[in-house]
C-alpha cells in the first residue's frame, strides 16, 4: 500500500502552492512569515508535485534574498527582513534545493544560473568552520557555538553543492576537505556541538544528512527511540512536552528509509495521518496530553506551516516515488566525501600547492 495516493499526494502539494504569493515567496502560513530553509523545502515539495515552475519562482524569491557575501537573513515577513541572525544553515540549504529541481527538472540552464548563488553561500558557511570541523551555526555571533542539527543539515548541503559544482565542470577540493572534516565532526565530536540533545532533531539529523549509516546508525535510533517515539502518534518535538509534530516524524521516516528500515518507516508515517487536514494539508502537531491540536510553546504552532506540509510531501516521495529526486536523502547519486585518511592526504597536497602558489609569487 502507498504512503499516499496519488490524489493525497496532490491535494498536499496544492495546499503548501496555495499559500505561494505571485512573486515567489512561499510563507510558513497565510500572511506569515518566511525563512529560506523551510521555503526551500517547500519548494522541493511543490517539485514532487510536477509544480516546477511554482518552484522555480519561490528560488527566483530566494535568490533576491541573498546578501552581497552569500548570506540569508534568518527571516522575512514579506520583502522585509524581521530577524536579521545569519544562520549558516538557513543559508547552505538553497543548495539542496537546487540540486532537487535540477533532478526533478533536468534544467541545466536553472543549474547555471543558481551557480553562483549557491556558490557564496557555501564559502559564506564555511568561512565560519573551525579546524575540529563544525560550523558556527550563527555568523553574525560565531562564539554562541555550533549546533549539531545544523551542521548535519550543513553536511547535505555540501554535498548536494559538490554534485551542483561536479555536475556544471567546477572543482571545489576545498569543499569536499570541509564536507569529511564536518562529517568527523558529527560522529565524532560530541563535544563540540550546543547540548540540545532534549530536541528529536539532535538525534536523528546525523542520519538524515547522510553522516551516520550501517550499525553506528541503527545503534543510534535503537538509544533514543522510546525517548522521542510516542506509540501510534509519531515523534514528540522535544523529549519532555506532550507535543507530537508532522514534520519531525516524517523526517524521521526519511532517516529510518535511509538507513532501509522500511518498514518502521512505513509505520510511522502512518501513525502521523491524523494530523492530516480535509485540504490536504497537514496540522503542526499535537498535544496528545491534552488531544488538541493547538498547544501554545516554542516552536509550536496549531497552524498548518507549508514546511510541515512538505515534510509529509517528501517522506511520502522517498517510501513510494520514483526517479532520482526519491533517493536524495538516501544520498543517492551524491558525492560522499573524504574518509579521514583521505582527508590528512588531500590536506597535506592542498597545503603543499598554497605553499608552491606563495613560492612563485615571492620569485615574481
Amino acid at each position: 500500500m502507498r504512503a499516499l495516493t496519488p490524489a493525497e499526494l496532490a491535494a498536499t502539494v496544492g495546499a503548501i502552492a496555495s499559500v505561494q504569493l505571485p512573486d515567489g515567496n512561499i510563507p510558513w502560513t497565510p500572511g506569515g512569515h518566511t525563512d529560506p530553509w523551510n521555503l526551500v523545502e517547500a519548494a522541493m515539495a511543490l517539485d514532487v508535485g510536477g509544480r516546477h515552475a511554482e518552484a522555480a519562482r519561490a528560488y527566483e524569491w530566494v535568490l533576491a534574498r541573498q546578501n552581497p557575501d552569500g548570506s540569508f537573513h534568518a527571516y522575512y515577513q514579506g520583502q522585509a527582513v524581521k530577524d536579521p541572525t545569519l544562520d549558516t544553515n538557513v543559508a547552505c540549504y538553497l543548495a539542496v534545493g537546487v540540486w532537487h529541481h535540477y533532478l526533478a527538472t533536468g534544467d541545466t540552464g536553472f543549474l547555471r544560473e543558481m551557480w553562483p548563488a549557491v556558490e557564496r553561500t557555501i564559502d559564506f558557511a564555511l568561512g565560519h568552520q573551525r579546524e575540529t570541523g563544525e560550523i558556527a551555526w550563527r555568523a553574525d555571533d560565531p562564539a554562541d557555538g555550533s549546533l549539531l542539527t545544523g551542521c548535519s543539515s550543513i553536511h547535505l548541503s555540501l554535498r548536494c553543492a559538490i554534485a551542483v559544482a561536479e555536475r556544471l565542470g567546477h572543482e571545489r577540493p576545498d569543499w569536499e576537505l570541509s564536507v569529511g572534516s564536518l562529517a568527523i565532526a558529527i560522529a565524532h565530536r560530541p563535544e563540540q556541538f550546543l547540548d540540545k540533545s532534549r530536541w528529536a532533531m539532535d538525534w536523528y539529523y546525523p542520519i538524515l544528512g547522510g553522516v551516520l549509516r550501517g550499525a553506528p546508525a541503527r545503534a543510534r535510533i535503537a538509544a533514543y527511540w522510546d525517548t522521542f517515539v510516542v506509540e501510534g502518534r509519531g515523534v514528540r518535538c522535544v523529549s519532555d512536552r506532550p507535543w507530537v509534530t508532522a514534520a519531525e516524524t516524517c523526517e524521521l521516516v526519511m532517516a529510518l528509509d535511509a538507513i532501509g528500515e522500511t518498514e518502521r518507516a512505513r509505520e510511522l508515517f502512518g501513525w502521523v495521518q491524523f494530523l492530516r487536514h480535509d485540504d490536504g494539508g497537514y496540522w503542526c502537531g499535537m498535544n496528545f496530553a491534552e488531544e488538541r491540536f493547538a498547544e501554545v510553546g516554542e516552536h509550536f504552532t496549531p497552524d498548518q506551516p507549508t514546511w510541515n506540509s512538505a515534510a509529509v510531501v517528501l517522506a511520502a516521495h522517498a517510501l513510494d516515488g520514483d526517479g532520482p529526486t526519491a533517493g536524495l536523502f538516501r544520498g543517492e547519486g551524491l558525492p560522499a566525501g573524504l574518509t579521514p585518511e583521505e582527508l590528512i592526504d588531500a590536506g597535506i597536497a592542498i597545503e603543499a600547492e598554497r605553499g608552491a602558489d606563495v613560492r612563485a609569487r615571492r620569485l615574481r
